[in-house]
């Protein structure tokens, strides 16, 4: 089993719990960025580094993944791709995503990018903060205390 995360725009304190959780758990981690990251030394983490290009990371996660295989990712497009897949996803600030749950953040996500593109303003989202680290390291606990083998 592979844990995949969509390095580019993963923050480096997320990062850092998923280097600690590939060690304790003997896990293979595997970032997707298109550009160079620095990763500690272990036989458990490597880096894909894919040309830039604006999907070139996404599709890569896409054609690699495996079923049962989870994403670390706050891209709803990719994360809906990923899950059709049978994967699933969890976002930077916690949130599992699955196939009983993209429909809704999709259409949410769809509805934004459209006010953006009709020039009306829409908040961003909140820097991500000490809670959030903790609500991320609880949720992959769960998910690897129910999916690690």
């Amino acid at each position: 089993m592979t844990l995949w995360i969509d390095a580019d725009a993963c923050p480096a304190p997320i990062r850092e719990i998923l280097y600690r959780a590939a060690r304790r758990h003997r896990l293979s981690l595997t970032l997707v960025a298109n550009r160079a990251l620095q990763i500690p030394k272990s036989p458990h983490i490597r880096l894909i580094r894919v040309p830039a290009g604006a999907d070139a990371a996404d599709d890569h996660i896409v054609q690699a993944i495996q079923p049962g295989e989870l994403l670390i990712s706050a891209d709803i497009p990719l994360a809906a791709r990923v899950i059709d897949k049978g994967a699933q996803v969890i976002t930077p600030r916690g949130e599992l995503l699955d196939a009983d749950n993209i429909g809704p953040r999709r259409s949410l996500r769809d509805f934004m990018h459209r006010l953006r593109n009709d020039g009306i303003p829409t908040p961003g989202a909140a820097p991500l903060g000490p809670r959030d680290h903790k609500r991320f390291a609880d949720a992959l606990d769960r998910w690897l205390a129910h999916n690690a083998k």
